[in-house]
C-alpha cells in the first residue's frame, strides 16, 4: 500500500507521542516550561563537572539533557534555550571574575560569552532533524566553542568542556586531536545517550496512551512546546503496511518496534568515543625520553588578597628571593637535591629589574645561592610605550639573558579595550593606568640545557599559545601564573585542569608556578605529582622526565578542529537544503 509523507521544513517542530496536547490545561502550561528549565539546568550540571569538584562525569549527562531540550526545536527557540544553557554554565563557572571588581564585569562577560553558547542552540536544534544528529550536534558546538576562543578581543576560551576531563576517561582523545577532539568526544556521547534513550522513550508513551495509527488523509494533531506551535509530519499509511517513509526521507519501523537506524546512531555516538579514548591510552606516555631534569617552583605568596596585593610590590619581590634562598640553604644541607633551574611565577617582581638597581640586586643574590639558571615574572616598563609582562632567563653570575613577553595580554585585566566606555560602567578600570602591550616571539629558553617553552598564566588557554612552544623544541613546559586578584575563588583549579589537559595533550611535563598558588608539577600523564596550598609560602622540588617526540595532536595543529567544523558546517548546510526543498514542496 502506497505512504505519502509531507516534508518538514526545518523550522518546524518533530512533536513526539508524549508531547502531544493530551494534558489537563495547568499540566500543559507547567510544561511549556519544562525545555527551558531544562536547558537551564543543563548548563548548571556542566559547571558541576568542572575543578575543583572531581565530577567530570557529569558532562555527559548534561549534555543528554541538552539534547532533550534542543531536539525538534524552532530555531529562535533554539537560540533561547541555548542562552539559558550558557548562563546556567558560565554564571557560576566565571563568578570569580568579579571577585575584587563586583559583580558588573562577572555578568556583563557572562551574558557575552553565553552568546556562542546560544548561537550553539540554534545550530544543534537545525541539525537534529538529520539522521546521525548526534554527530553534527557535537560538531556545532565545537564551532562555537572555536569562535569564542577567537573573538572578540582574540577570544576567551575559558570553560572549554576539555578542561573539565582532566581527571576523565576521555582524556587520552586530547592527545590525538587536542582541546577540539576531547570536547567533541564528551558532546557526542552526551547527545548519543539522549537518543539511545528517546525511541523507548517514545514507545512507552505512545503504549501508555493506547495511540492509534492515523487515518489515511488525517492530519497528526499539532502540539505547543516552549510556546510555539509546530505543525507534525502527515502520513498516511496502511496499519498491515511494514513500514512508511518518515520525514528523514528514511523507513519507520512496525508500530510498537524500535526504530534501527537511530538506535545504531546511538550505540556509535556512546561508543565511538569511548572506544577512542581506549585506542589513544598508548600515546599518554610519561618516560623520559631526553632523561630528567630536576626543577624547583617558588611560591613566595603576597602581602594581601585582591587587586592590592601589588602595592607592597618591593615585598612579593623579597618573599619569592627569600624562598629562593631558603632552597639554597637546603640544598647545602642536602635536604633537598640540587635544582637544575628555578621557575618564579608571574609578577613575582613588579619591580622593573631593568630600571631598578635594588630589585636587581635582589634577584641577583637569590640566583647566585640557588647556583641554578632562574626565570623570574617581571613587569618591563619602558620609557616610551606599554608595559610588558616579561620572563627573564637569569643566569648565575651573568644576570638576564632572555626574555619572553607575553603574547597574549588579557583584555580588561592588562589591557582596557574602549576604556572611555567601560569606565561608565565600572571605574576600577583605571586601576590599569598603563595598558600592557604583547610581544610577537615564541617563548623557550634553554635552561642548563634543558629546553623550557613558557606559557604565562592567561595563555595556558589558548591552543596555539602552547602548541608553539612544543613545536618550537620545548622538552618541559612551565604556566607561570599569578591568581592573587582572585582569592580563593575556583579560578585557580580551573586554570590547573587546563595544565594538566595541556600535559597530555603535547605529552609534556608542565610546571606551574603561581605567587599565591596552587603551584603544581605536572607529569606528560596529567598526573600533579606535587602541589601547594593557597596563599601559603612554598617551594616545590621535583624531578621530572624531558620529551622531545611530538603526539598526533601537536603534528596537526589546528587541523582536527578545522574537520570537526567541517562536520558542524556540512549538517547545516544538510539542514537548510532540507528547509529549502520542503518550502518549495508546500508551494507547488
Amino acid at each position: 500500500m502506497s505512504a505519502t509523507t509531507t516534508p518538514v521544513d526545518a523550522s518546524d517542530t518533530p512533536v513526539e507521542a508524549s508531547e502531544t496536547d493530551t494534558a489537563p490545561a495547568p499540566a500543559h502550561r507547567l510544561r511549556r516550561f519544562a525545555r527551558p528549565a531544562a536547558a537551564l539546568l543543563s548548563g548548571f550540571v556542566l559547571y558541576l563537572s568542572f575543578p575543583p569538584r572531581p565530577l567530570w562525569w557529569l558532562a555527559p549527562p548534561a549534555f543528554a539533557l541538552l539534547g532533550w531540550a534542543l531536539r525538534g526545536r524552532r530555531l529562535r527557540a533554539g537560540f533561547g534555550l541555548g542562552y539559558l544553557a550558557g548562563l546556567g554554565f558560565l554564571l557560576p563557572l566565571l563568578v570569580w571574575t568579579g571577585e575584587e571588581v563586583g559583580p558588573v564585569p562577572w555578568l556583563a562577560l557572562a551574558a557575552v560569552e553565553a552568546l556562542f553558547v546560544a548561537a550553539a542552540g540554534l545550530g544543534i536544534a537545525a541539525v537534529s532533524r538529520l539522521p546521525w544528529w548526534p554527530f553534527f550536534a557535537a560538531g556545532v558546538w565545537i564551532l562555537a566553542e572555536g569562535a569564542r576562543a577567537r573573538v572578540p578581543f582574540g577570544g576567551f576560551p575559558w570553560g572549554k568542556i576539555a578542561f573539565g576531563q582532566a581527571d576523565g576517561v576521555f582524556l587520552p582523545l586530547a592527545a590525538v586531536g587536542g582541546t577540539p577532539l576531547l570536547g567533541f568526544a564528551v558532546a557526542l556521547c552526551g547527545f548519543g545517550l539522549y537518543e539511545a534513550a528517546r525511541p523507548a522513550r517514545a514507545r512507552r508513551a505512545q503504549g501508555a496512551s493506547g495511540a492509534t495509527a492515523t487515518a489515511p488523509g488525517t492530519p497528526a494533531q499539532g502540539a505547543t512546546v516552549s510556546g510555539a506551535s509546530a505543525p507534525e509530519t502527515t502520513a498516511t499509511a496502511s496499519v498491515s503496511d511494514a513500514s512508511a517513509p518518515d520525514a528523514s526521507g528514511g523507513t519507520a519501523p512496525r508500530a510498537g518496534a524500535l526504530p534501527r537506524g537511530p538506535l545504531v546512531a546511538a550505540a556509535l555516538a556512546v561508543l565511538v568515543p569511548v572506544t577512542g579514548a581506549l585506542a589513544a591510552l598508548p600515546l599518554v606516555d610519561d618516560s623520559a625520553e631526553d632523561g630528567t631534569a630536576t626543577v624547583a617552583a617558588i611560591q613566595g605568596n603576597v602581602p594581601r588578597l585582591g587587586l592590592d596585593f601589588n602595592a607592597q610590590r618591593r615585598a612579593v619581590l623579597d618573599n619569592h628571593a627569600a624562598r629562593t634562598r631558603e632552597l639554597a640553604q637546603a640544598v647545602a644541607e642536602k635536604r633537598e637535591p640540587q635544582p637544575d633551574f628555578v621557575l618564579w611565577p608571574e609578577n613575582s617582581s613588579d619591580i622593573d629589574p631593568y630600571a631598578n638597581a635594588d630589585a636587581a640586586d635582589v634577584i641577583d643574590e637569590a640566583v647566585r645561592a640557588v647556583g641554578a639558571p632562574t626565570v623570574i615574572g617581571a613587569v618591563v616598563a619602558p620609557e616610551t610605550g606599554k608595559l610588558r609582562n616579561t620572563l627573564i632567563q637569569w643566569e648565575p653570575g651573568r644576570g638576564p639573558v632572555a626574555t619572553y613577553d607575553k603574547r597574549h595580554v588579557q583584555p580588561f585585566g592588562e589591557y582596557i579595550p574602549m576604556r572611555p566606555l567601560v569606565r561608565i560602567f565600572n571605574s576600577n578600570v583605571d586601576r590599569v593606568s598603563r595598558d600592557f602591550g604583547p610581544g610577537d616571539k615564541i617563548g623557550v629558553f634553554d635552561l642548563a640545557g634543558t629546553k623550557v617553552g613558557l606559557a604565562t598564566c592567561y595563555e595556558a588557554a589558548f591552543d596555539w599559545a602552547v602548541r608553539d612552544t612544543v613545536t618550537h623544541g620545548a622538552q618541559l613546559i612551565t604556566v607561570p601564573s599569578n591568581n592573587a586578584t582572585f582569592g580563593r575563588s575556583e579560578m585557580t583549579y580551573q586554570q590547573l585542569a587546563m595544565s594538566r589537559v595541556r600535559a597530555v595533550e603535547h605529552s609534556r611535563a608542565v610546571v606551574v608556578p603561581v605567587t599565591s598558588g596552587v603551584s603544581a608539577v605536572i607529569r606528560p600523564d596529567g598526573e600533579v605529582v606535587a602541589q601547594t596550598k593557597m596563599f601559603t609560602p612554598d617551594v616545590l622540588v621535583e624531578k621530572v622526565p624531558l620529551r622531545s617526540s611530538q603526539t598526533p595532536a601537536t603534528r596537526m595543529g589546528t587541523l582536527p578542529e578545522a574537520l570537526l567544523a567541517a562536520l558542524a558546517a556540512a549538517g547545516l548546510g544538510w539542514s537548510a537544503l532540507r528547509s529549502v526543498r520542503a518550502r518549495r514542496t508546500r508551494t507547488e
